[in-house]
């Protein structure tokens, strides 16, 4: 399997595979789980928009993930950056290629002008970046 370096959209981390829908997401809770982040969220997109729409799309998982140690730092900092968490990583099929993508902490993070949450926007950013790198 072959996977696309990182790419950066400006508000996610992108990265393509060419590993099934299903391979892909046992990957991501693992490389999640190897930088710190713990799943506690997820939506299955397709399956909501089959139900509520009747709607047919292509396999769509969001899962909301955080890191306990990142996210008690920034909340310590500033309790209002409550409402920016969890961090979001998106897997979903895209023809032959499943595309997995994070947000982009640095940015959505961004809007909180606080030196100390900044920094742990970094660091999110880099843990989160490491685990879409290892697939």
């Amino acid at each position: 399997m072959t996977a696309t370096v990182l790419t950066n959209q400006g508000y996610s981390i992108r990265r393509e595979t060419d590993f099934s829908f299903e391979d892909a997401v046992a990957r991501v809770r693992v490389a999640l789980q190897a930088q710190g982040f713990g799943v506690l969220t997820e939506i299955d997109v397709a399956a909501t928009m089959a139900a509520k729409l009747d709607l047919k799309m292509a396999p769509f998982l969001i899962l909301g993930v955080c890191n306990p140690a990142l996210a008690h730092r920034a909340l310590a900092a500033e309790p209002e950056v409550g409402v920016l968490l969890p961090c979001n990583v998106v897997v979903r099929s895209e023809g032959e290629k499943t595309v997995v993508e994070a947000m982009d902490p640095e940015a959505a993070l961004g809007l909180v002008k606080n030196d100390a949450v900044r920094v742990v926007a970094i660091e999110a950013k880099q843990r989160l970046s490491k685990a879409l790198e290892s697939l």
